[in-house]
């Protein structure tokens, strides 16, 4: 976080975005003071970087776990304009919950409670312990076996349910993939992807992948979704 003091506000926040390399559109600050008078004018301003709403992120999951009665580390990264965060404990099972629900919560509430912060929309995904890594193996493997289906069949097919960032892995893992197109359908928690065949010349089935070593069933892979 730094301040910026100027004669205006506009000049404020020209003064940040030249020192930042942000333009002033993107900036997030907040405002200090403001005075507007005959003999004074000044304004100052806060303005955060994405390593605060990174640092404020980290240690709000530590006070409200905390207050669970575990104790966590955590560690970021920024991966385009995501905050990646990674947790670990003594009780990742409980972090996580059933079907990784608990885990879901609490990146929902992170989210909210650094929106709220910097009055910013920050997109936030936590994992705990590598589990968010290893379901996104087996989502993709599920993607793409479920396409060679739908090549054989020509018939489209609805997957469960997904979390966005679920649904993203699902899209990219199929991306490019002849004769085969992915769409969303569906509103809140019951947003899910179409895996849809594409007509042309006879398709040329994608390479089989093999399976991940603790692959489990597609009822797994179901989660409500986050905002």
């Amino acid at each position: 976080m730094k301040e910026y003091t100027s004669k205006t506000l506009d000049e404020a926040l020209d003064d940040a975005s030249k020192e930042l390399g942000i333009p002033v559109e993107q900036l997030v600050y907040k405002v200090i003071d403001e005075k507007k008078g005959l003999f004074v004018k000044k304004a100052t301003i806060q303005v955060y970087e994405t390593e605060d709403a990174v640092t404020f992120a980290q240690e709000y999951l530590k006070t409200a776990i905390g207050g669970m009665g575990i104790e966590i580390t955590t560690s970021a990264t920024v991966d385009e304009d995501i905050i990646h965060i990674t947790i670990d404990s003594e009780r990742n099972p409980v972090l996580i919950g059933k079907n990784g629900r608990t885990l879901q919560a609490l990146n929902e509430l992170d989210r909210l409670a650094v929106s709220n912060k910097f009055r910013h929309r920050y997109r936030i995904l936590l994992d705990v312990g590598g589990y968010k890594e290893d379901k996104y193996s087996r989502i993709a493997y599920i993607a793409k076996r479920t396409a060679n289906d739908v090549l054989k069949s020509h018939v489209d097919v609805k997957l469960d349910p997904m979390t966005p960032d679920e649904r993203r892995i699902v899209h990219n893992a199929l991306n490019g993939m002849d004769h085969i197109k992915t769409e969303s359908y569906g509103e809140g928690n019951n947003r899910a992807v179409t895996i849809k065949y594409v007509g042309g010349n006879a398709p040329k089935a994608p390479k089989a992948e093999s399976k991940p070593a603790e692959d489990k069933p597609v009822e797994e892979v179901k989660e409500a979704e986050s905002k």
